[in-house]
């Protein structure tokens, strides 16, 4: 039996999920919007996250060899919807500061977790991506950006 692709987005949907920004310092700052983020190992301490196979930046980052995961904040919806467009100055307007790795931290990040490229695999029509953490930090004063349904959870 094949699940269809529309039964399985719709029935995972009910999963609530975080929305991160992964950033890399190349010649110049690259990122985008990424909802498969999760921690994965304590020991060592590892994350996994799952670009599309059709992502124009994740072979960008995998060059630079190290990167950033922002969890975003609530009250950064605008964030993730300007690293999920193509085509654009994703930073424009954006404040950041430069992580362990050179990578961009974006500033009111609920938490940031900086990483080297430590393994990745074929994962059907994405990357599974697993990272290093090198450095990481959080606020414990602000609220997640939340995803559920196909949508964003007023905050």
């Amino acid at each position: 039996m094949t699940v269809p692709g529309h039964v399985m987005r719709d029935v995972l949907g009910s999963f609530c999920s975080g929305v991160v920004v992964v950033t890399a310092a190349t010649p110049e700052p690259v990122g985008f919007t990424c909802q498969s983020f999760a921690s994965l190992s304590l020991d060592p301490p590892l994350v996994t996250f799952a670009p599309g196979r059709g992502s124009r930046t994740w072979p960008r980052i995998r060059q630079a060899g190290g990167f950033c995961v922002n969890i975003l904040a609530a009250g950064q919806r605008h964030l993730s919807d300007q690293f999920a467009r193509s085509g654009t100055d994703k930073f424009a307007g954006v404040g950041w500061s430069p992580g362990e790795s050179g990578s961009p931290v974006l500033d009111g990040v609920l938490a940031w977790v900086d990483c080297t490229l430590w393994a990745e695999y074929d994962g059907g029509d994405h990357t599974i991506v697993i990272g290093e953490v090198r450095a990481l930090a959080s606020d414990p004063r602000r609220d997640p950006l939340l995803f559920h349904r196909g949508a964003y959870l007023a905050s």
